[in-house]
């Protein structure tokens, strides 16, 4: 099989709603990934943050196959090893007291919402429904998450949307305090850094008063860590870097190592709110995707992740002083580059691809989302041919 023939069955059986690189790939190992005619590519995208320890991590690897020679799926109607030692491992990471297990980022979102839905409706009966996102946000695709999420570019064809989200300006808390005075919200939803719309972190006074809005007027205070999570910032997840607790985190990507999993937390406030038949997923709970779940947590420990944020400093310091870089945004291991106005970021990513580097793009960014086990070497490789490709600029 050639580069060419897979994207010629792409083109001809696969809808086509991807933007993809002209770039098919056939294997993997670390941070290095190759194409069907043998070409050698360094990763900076990680499958979009979920590749976290690289491809075809030895311990991961081990565990995802021993695990689908015993059971690879059950159903939630019985109990099994894997998803109840990942619960625990995450419940301990968080400090939160429950998991949910979904396949998905949309769907821990949703799981989210309809958690503090309910947690409203049983505490305040109806009326209270309303879930605040901020603007520019991005939560998912199906039709409630997009409803969730706070980008008009997203708003489009699929009417009617999910009734109940509205939008608040990012780091304006007097809007949110105007807007909690109509007493119809349940709860608020939040990316401590918004990946998809330009990897842009939130101030930590803005986060801090979202929190204490969300006590003292019984609000679910929820954190999406789809992305800024399992170590991609520097920390377990990202809102421990502000101090936070909040009642709900969902994640996805980075959990499964490279295998389709989404969890939702729940904290002490809500942790009972889910009662049986409340809430369900067929395939959550693989398995096969705990099992490897579990070795990226294990792997993910406190030494680990100093050196995910070493790495993240040295990676900024390293952009901040290539040509054409105006700006720089993003925590740990999830970085933005805005450039000057004569360099497209999508440009810059096809001319990489070229020269043996992957990156990514958020909005007019070029997104940065190596695996967490990158080297040093690997980053001034990467640097070495980004700064090659501005400099022809």
């Amino acid at each position: 099989m050639t580069s060419n023939n897979i994207k010629q069955l792409d083109k001809e059986y696969i809808a086509q709603t991807y933007g993809r690189f002209d770039l098919a790939l056939s294997q993997g190992k670390g941070c290095d990934v190759w194409d069907f005619e043998g070409n050698q590519y360094l990763d900076f995208t990680s499958g979009i943050g979920v590749n976290s320890l690289g491809w075809a991590d030895d311990d991961w690897l081990s565990a995802i196959t021993t695990q689908a020679g015993k059971l690879q799926h059950t159903s939630n109607l019985f109990f099994t090893e894997p998803s109840s030692q990942l619960a625990k491992k995450l419940v301990i990471a968080s400090g939160l007291k429950r998991s949910f297990f979904c396949n998905s980022g949309a769907e821990a979102n949703e799981g989210a919402v309809k958690t503090a839905r309910k947690y409203s409706h049983d505490n305040y009966g109806t009326g209270r429904s309303t879930v605040l996102t901020l603007v520019n946000s991005f939560h998912g695709r199906t039709i409630s998450t997009l409803a969730a999420t706070g980008q008009d570019v997203f708003h489009q064809h699929f009417f009617p949307f999910t009734d109940g989200f509205e939008y608040v300006p990012a780091n304006d808390i007097e809007a949110l305090k105007t807007r909690l005075n109509a007493n119809d919200v349940c709860g608020i939803l939040v990316e401590v850094v918004q990946g998809e719309g330009g990897v842009c972190a939130l101030n930590n006074d803005y986060l801090q008063a979202v929190q204490s809005l969300c006590q003292q007027k019984d609000l679910v205070f929820i954190i999406d860590e789809v992305q800024t999570g399992i170590g991609r910032t520097g920390t377990m997840f990202s809102y421990q870097q502000f101090g936070l607790q909040p009642d709900i985190v969902s994640l996805a990507k980075g959990l499964g190592g490279g295998l389709p999993i989404g969890a939702f937390l729940l904290g002490e406030k809500v942790e009972n709110t889910l009662g049986k038949s409340d809430h369900g997923s067929t395939f959550g709970g693989n398995p096969v995707a705990c099992a490897g779940a579990n070795v990226v947590l294990d792997k993910i420990n406190a030494e680990f992740l100093q050196e995910v944020q070493r790495k993240g400093q040295s990676l900024q310091q390293k952009l901040q002083v290539l040509p054409k870089v105006k700006s720089l945004s993003g925590l740990g291991l999830m970085l933005g580059v805005e450039f000057e106005e004569s360099v497209s970021a999508s440009d810059v990513v096809a001319k990489c691809i070229d020269k043996g580097v992957l990156f990514l793009t958020a909005k007019s960014k070029l997104r940065l989302l190596p695996p967490l086990i990158i080297s040093d070497e690997q980053i001034d490789k990467g640097i070495a041919v980004l700064k090659e490709v501005l400099e022809s600029y």
